[in-house]
């Protein structure tokens, strides 16, 4: 876990410890999805698969299966990876989130607009809220404002107990309007087309670590469970087509 937080009278609160965790999650996998992973990251990754690294333990069915599948995706790699090895990981990640060769973008706009166009209405809504926060994108020409990396970066800003004290009832409004609209098609369609198990683990595991995170934060502020809004119908997908859709089922 990252940096002790304490209350205002000086005592770590479960709620503060929890705030802490998930921002720390959170950013680990903006980390993860935000570059290529080279050797470091992919060693460090190998050591530590037997391990809780995340600090929310997951507890859901999908989530643990989702777990597992980035594991093996791990134990997919040599012991010392070649260039070669890294090389496939490189064009995996390109084709996942820099040419959509998937047909899965990694920006909400291509999910929620009509015409399936970046930097659409959603982009300018949530910019919006980074603003409220007086947050914004470096370069939003390179990274959109609504991709998933700058999102994940924002929700685990504002749920940094450090950052502010910003109301976890703005979270999950965050979450219900964008993310959770969109995640789980995004993670459905590229871990049914991706060709290694290291990568469509990580976005299913990305998305089934959003759905049980917006579970906790319902329970912590009294929120109603998330009822997704309406979609286009081509993106909507129930969990048993999404399961039927992915070509990577665990032993």
């Amino acid at each position: 876990m990252s940096a002790v937080v304490k209350g205002s009278d000086g005592r770590i609160t479960p709620l503060l410890r929890f705030r802490s965790a998930a921002a720390e999650d959170l950013r680990l996998f903006a980390f993860l999805q935000d570059r290529e992973l080279d050797l470091d990251l992919v060693m460090g990754l190998r050591q530590e698969r037997h391990a809780d690294f995340l600090v929310l333990r997951l507890v859901t069915e999908e989530g643990r299966e989702a777990m597992t599948l980035f594991r093996l995706g791990l134990t997919d790699l040599p012991t010392e990876p070649s260039d070669e090895d890294l090389d496939i990981l490189a064009v995996e990640y390109a084709h996942i989130f820099l040419n959509n060769s998937f047909d899965a973008s990694p920006c909400e706009s291509v999910w929620i607009d009509d015409e399936r166009l970046t930097m659409q209405e959603p982009m300018f809504q949530v910019r919006a809220w980074y603003e409220r926060f007086g947050l914004q994108v470096e370069d939003w020409r390179k990274r959109a404002d609504d991709h998933l990396v700058n999102q994940l970066v924002f929700l685990a800003h504002v749920l940094d107990p450090e950052a502010g004290d910003a109301h976890l009832t703005e979270v999950t409004r965050f979450m219900d309007e964008h993310l959770l609209r969109w995640i789980q098609g995004f993670a459905g369609r590229v871990g049914s087309r991706c060709q290694t198990r290291l990568y469509a683990g990580l976005v299913r595991l990305t998305a089934a670590y959003l759905a049980e995170l917006r579970d906790l934060l319902a329970q912590a502020t009294g929120a109603p469970a998330f009822h997704p809004l309406e979609t286009p119908h081509r993106h909507r997908q129930s969990r048993h087509q999404h399961r039927q859709e992915n070509q990577y089922d665990e032993p």
